[in-house]
């Protein structure tokens, strides 16, 4: 399937991944980066002070983080990670998918029991392959099941009859690719009642999710200090940046910090990249004494409201489960008018329930949407069969 359709992955592109970017003869509306908050953009506050840091910490440090290879701006970063997420203490790696896949091993091991989403990313996935532990699946955001699956394995105990499980760590996401948030007030809600430890994937709901952009726990009000054991962000979705964090209780983060390899053996995320990521937090909390932030998540709720209704309007089922599998021509024709989108298929989905991303950004205009409505979209809908209604 991939080679037939390798044209939709890993296209060549070039220019800043902000409101347009060029591909090799193209100039492109982009609907294709999780840019959502327009802090990759090539002007601004951040890449004024990713200059400055630049000249100050040159671009790495050439060692792994254990061996005396943090900087003031690392203790910086993971110091204001953790008052952004409500956290007591945070870490950082230089690698989304490793922040994952390294994590869970250090945390869980043999004589111990997970319980995931069946929609969780593949790097928890491979994370939880190497643990070690016993793994079970729950239906994607379906609390019923959640307890059914953890009253089964706890009163059946571990294999082979060996006993009470040393540990359970339940791992949910706190944003889906259906765009559904989890239920994290019911899941907590399970956690008092069987006292699992709970492992809450942020990757797209920092910075994109609630008031204040804090994600999916800011949304649902519950306090992840006291409520969520381990909290896991992305750098390179609203923060225009690169590399993932782990945030939760000291006691945790400190056992972490030498057990996770990543974060032993992994070189630290780079000066610039801290301070993209530390400014572009300052930016959304208010902190740099501007009304900034607020602007850019009402204006990214906006832009995705205006678009989400729109695209309703005309027939196109919008973040539901019944998605068209009609996705090659779809994104070919989109490239064809202009317009880079997103298209998921198998191995991130299954082989007849492929996604069709659009990517909105603050970077968007209003005229941006209005045109992608007007034309493109309602055109391609016909013409290609994929309206509904």
């Amino acid at each position: 399937m991939y080679y037939c359709n390798h044209d939709l992955f890993n296209p060549p592109l070039m220019g800043i991944a902000g409101r347009t970017f060029t591909n090799t003869c193209l100039e492109c509306l982009n609907l294709s980066s999780y840019n959502y908050l327009g802090f990759a953009d090539s002007q601004g506050p951040c890449t004024d002070a990713v200059k400055d840091c630049i000249q100050r910490h040159g671009m790495g440090i050439v060692t792994s983080q254990l061996d005396a290879g943090s900087l003031a701006i690392h203790l910086q970063l993971e110091s204001i990670v953790a008052h952004f997420v409500g956290a007591k203490s945070a870490m950082c790696t230089s690698m989304g998918f490793a922040t994952n896949s390294n994590t869970i091993p250090a945390l869980v091991g043999k004589e111990s029991l997970i319980v995931s989403d069946e929609l969780n990313h593949s790097s928890i996935v491979f994370g939880m392959g190497v643990s070690e532990a016993t793994i079970r699946v729950c239906k994607h955001n379906n609390i019923k099941d959640l307890e059914t699956v953890l009253h089964d394995a706890i009163s059946q105990g571990q294999p082979c009859n060996c006993g009470l499980w040393k540990k359970i760590l339940v791992i949910v996401k706190g944003l889906s690719m259906e765009g559904r948030a989890a239920q994290s007030q019911y899941t907590v809600d399970l956690k008092k009642k069987y006292k699992f430890f709970l492992y809450v994937n942020k990757a797209h709901s920092m910075c994109a999710l609630g008031p204040y952009g804090c994600g999916i726990c800011d949304v649902m009000g519950i306090d992840p200090a006291k409520d969520v054991d381990v909290m896991m962000g992305t750098f390179t979705k609203s923060f225009g940046s690169a590399g993932g964090c782990i945030a939760g209780k000291k006691t945790i983060i400190d056992n972490l910090q030498t057990q996770a390899l990543s974060h032993v053996y992994g070189e630290p995320i780079s000066p610039p990249m801290a301070q993209q990521i530390i400014l572009s937090i300052c930016i959304t909390m208010g902190e740099d004494g501007t009304t900034d932030g607020q602007d850019r998540i009402a204006r990214l709720w906006d832009n995705s409201t205006v678009l989400r209704n729109k695209l309703k309007r005309m027939g196109f089922i919008v973040y539901r489960d019944e998605e068209t599998p009609v996705l090659p021509a779809f994104s070919r024709e989109c490239l064809d008018r202009g317009i880079v989108v997103v298209v998921v298929g198998h191995l991130a989905t299954p082989t007849v329930s492929c996604r069709v991303r659009f990517c909105i950004s603050v970077s968007h205009s209003r005229e941006d949407i209005e045109n992608l409505n007007r034309d493109p979209a309602k055109e391609l809908g016909d013409k290609l069969g994929l309206k509904v209604s």
